[in-house]
């Protein structure tokens, strides 16, 4: 009989926060990396979980710091944002064994390989979510509407065995999560950035939610416009995208729930620190590389250049 699984979240915010409430839920080993009021509100009352799929549960779930951290974990899911990266390598040398499995699930691209090169003795996957999820209060993660989507893949160089992927993905899916084992992440995870970047930058530019993208006018056609230029993109980095991706993130916009926002946009009208520089920046950037013409991408830019 396998042995029961060690999760570690790195990073209970409402992404990492929703995933621990649905591990503990399904009756997981979970433990929460979290720091201040956050980590004190977990430790005295329990991880509040608000959930559209799942209802809502205070959860008794071990909670700690990175340096605090002493256990070993099977699946680490890394669910900081894209300028923590670099300060959780001694968490994962400390807590990986040669058999756990990293996933990382950021709004950026490229975190996998870049993860990889951090901690070259750890097995480093590629990954991407769907969801909201948000932090409401100390403790209180709120999970947003039906979406709860998780892509997650070994990169084409990594001799990972796909049973491996797949019983991870069974184990998650039990807990209620929809798990995709995907056959390309570099695409999945271009795709999901693509998407983040449209929606992140959109909102934050208009200060709107996502309902004001809903319906025809600027908003969505600005919405259009930075998916149509991240798409080309992502076809002069070679990537064969399965379906027309400017319908896609189309689609996906207006599935979500009117209210929603990015966290990215949620940081900047707080005046904390943003993922600007992965969603937005490095987009321009790596579009100006490759030659493609951005106008949307560079109109978005002009709000937030210093």
């Amino acid at each position: 009989m396998e042995k029961e699984k060690n999760y570690l979240i790195v990073g209970t915010g409402g992404v990492g926060g929703s995933i621990a409430g649905f591990l503990a839920l399904g009756g997981k080993q979970v433990t929460c990396i979290a720091r201040g009021a956050q980590l004190e509100a977990i430790r005295q009352h329990g991880l509040h979980l608000k959930s559209d799929l799942k209802g809502e549960h205070w959860l008794k779930v071990p909670a700690c710091t990175a340096d605090a951290y002493e256990g070993k974990a099977d699946v680490i899911f890394v669910c900081v944002k894209g300028y923590a990266l670099d300060s959780i390598q001694d968490l994962l040398r400390k807590a990986a064994t040669p058999d756990t499995l990293v996933v990382p699930i950021l709004n950026v691209y490229g975190t996998g390989e870049r993860l990889a090169r951090l901690v070259p003795e750890v097995t480093v996957l590629d990954g991407c979510i769907y969801i909201v999820g948000f932090i409401s209060g100390p403790g209180e993660i709120t999970q947003s509407g039906s979406v709860f989507r998780l892509v997650y893949g070994a990169r084409s160089s990594q001799p990972v065995a796909r049973e491996r992927l797949e019983a991870l993905g069974e184990e998650l899916r039990g807990c209620g999560i929809k798990v995709d084992v995907s056959e390309d992440i570099n695409c999945d995870t271009f795709i999901k950035w693509s998407f983040i970047s449209a929606m992140a930058c959109t909102g934050a530019y208009f200060d709107v939610p996502m309902g004001e993208v809903q319906h025809a006018g600027e908003v969505r056609d600005v919405f259009a416009g930075l998916s149509r230029e991240s798409t080309e993109i992502g076809r002069r980095l070679g990537i064969t995208f399965p379906q027309d991706q400017v319908a896609y993130n189309l689609m996906v916009v207006d599935k979500l729930d009117p209210s929603s926002t990015a966290s990215m946009q949620k940081d900047l009208a707080h005046g904390h620190e943003s993922e600007i520089q992965g969603i937005l920046f490095d987009m321009i950037a790596l579009g100006d590389r490759l030659g493609v013409e951005m106008p949307t991408y560079q109109r978005v830019a002009g709000k937030f250049r210093k």
